[in-house]
């Protein structure tokens, strides 16, 4: 555990380095495309740092904020839009801003803040409850462990964004978006999806992908095609960064490891292209492919004629 922890040290570190680099110097690059290209090689830094965790719950986290929040917010960025674009000018606001699951509050408080006090320690009482079942899960029948499984991962989302809310209202003293708003007690799969379970993801993606699919498409196709693309292309994207998670981490435990068609296509093409570099220059300067070809018809010519008299000797003597 002790070599995970420093892995996930050196991961942050140079994610936050990176940051520092769009924050001074990324960012005086006026708005648009010159300033996305900017920030390329950051994107890319966040897609391969969680490939160097191993534990799943740090990776989970990890890519959560690096891959799904980072990269969201820095292309909003990239066109002054997001968060990022109205945080306060200081650098550890930008940090905090870029990487957690914040979104300043872009309407009044509404009775989210008048839940029952005991909600949140009776929560973390169910959650250390949950934690226990484990050590039994031997003796439990599967499809119990699943509905646990379920709550689990609900509950530690729910409780580590709690504490960052917590912390980032008392540090900086503005009020977050939520993130759950009680997704047990839905009563439809669009009050749970559009509005109860991981908000924070639909913040990000109405502006990222939502919104300028149906500008571009609304010109072509009308109003009503344009949202159902827009809407489609939001659920594709959002499934896409739910695999790269899956993907991390089950990569984790097994090392990175490419799919063996991709990995076999990249050692092919490396091989042909060093070999066109390195190895086949010398022998065309000294004409060895020419000489290599008149030995192979030489040879054909040999073994042509060495058939054709065994072929004659034989019809003779029959």
């Amino acid at each position: 555990m002790d070599g995970e922890i420093e892995r996930l040290i050196k991961v942050w570190i140079s994610a936050i380095i990176g940051l520092c680099y769009c924050y001074y110097l990324a960012s005086r690059i006026p708005k648009g495309l010159l300033r996305l290209l900017s920030f390329l090689p950051l994107l890319f830094l966040f897609l391969i740092l969680p490939l160097n965790l191993s534990s799943p719950t740090l990776i989970g986290i990890t890519s959560f904020f690096l891959v799904l929040l980072g990269t969201s917010k820095l292309l909003l960025y990239s066109f002054n839009q997001g968060p990022l674009a109205l945080s306060p000018p200081y650098i550890v606001h930008f940090i905090s801003i870029a990487f957690l699951p914040i979104i300043p509050k872009q309407h009044p408080p509404t009775n989210e803040n008048h839940k029952p006090k005991w909600l949140v320690p009776l929560k973390v009482l169910i959650f250390a409850m949950i934690i226990r079942v484990y050590d039994f899960k031997e003796n439990l029948h599967p499809n119990f462990m699943l509905v646990i499984y379920c709550c689990h991962v609900y509950l530690s989302l729910e409780l580590l964004l709690i504490f960052i809310s917590v912390t980032i209202r008392t540090l900086f003293g503005f009020e977050i978006e939520p993130h759950f708003n009680e997704p047990y007690i839905s009563t439809s799969l669009q009050d749970f999806w559009g509005h109860r379970w991981n908000l924070m993801v639909t913040l990000i993606l109405r502006p990222t992908v939502y919104n300028p699919i149906r500008r571009m498409f609304k010109s072509f196709v009308g109003s009503s095609c344009a949202s159902s693309a827009a809407m489609l292309a939001t659920f594709l994207v959002s499934g896409l960064m739910h695999e790269l998670i899956y993907y991390y981490l089950v990569a984790g435990h097994r090392g990175w490891q490419l799919h063996r068609l991709v990995s076999g296509l990249l050692v092919v093409s490396f091989l042909a292209i060093t070999a066109n570099w390195l190895f086949f220059p010398q022998l065309l300067r000294n004409g060895v492919d020419t000489k290599a070809t008149e030995e192979y018809a030489s040879l054909v010519e040999f073994a042509k004629s060495k058939f054709s008299k065994q072929h004659n000797y034989s019809v003779l003597h029959v």
